[in-house]
């Protein structure tokens, strides 16, 4: 089911980091900034309208990451509040681009882009992004 809430130009999403994202001297481990940035992606969908279950069951498609690019600037620390954050800067028929970001307050920890793209999901090849889904996001 579709919301019908505005999106803003960049999403949001609060997180904290637990000693599971952390190696032993309590600093973020690399891969975990793509796990937040993942999450953020996703929440950024479901505040279009558009959660997983909904893309998968009503027009069989998924959404894949083609490619990403990551900056590390400085490290997240254990029990830190951070803020992922995810913005579209590109948009195709059946991909789009995203710019994120991982924050400590005012502070950018980590940044990038990720480009994800839009596939069958039995056969995996491209797939036209539906138009509902592009209409949504045209607003961001």
């Amino acid at each position: 089911m579709r919301d019908s809430a505005p999106v803003p130009t960049e999403f949001h999403w609060p997180l904290r980091v637990y000693i599971e994202d952390t190696d032993a001297g309590g600093i973020v481990f690399y891969v975990n900034y793509l796990k937040y940035m993942e999450r953020a992606r996703t929440e950024f969908m479901r505040k279009c309208g558009f959660g997983k279950a909904a893309i998968f069951d009503d027009s069989k498609l998924m959404f894949v990451v083609r490619r990403v690019a990551v900056d590390y600037r400085r490290p997240a620390k254990l029990d830190d509040e951070l803020i992922a954050t995810a913005r579209i800067v590109e948009r195709g028929t059946a991909q789009l681009t995203f710019e994120q970001r991982i924050l400590r307050g005012a502070e950018e920890l980590c940044g990038g882009r990720v480009n994800i793209a839009c596939v069958d999901q039995h056969t995996l090849k491209p797939k036209r992004i539906p138009d509902d889904l592009l209409a949504a996001l045209g607003a961001v």
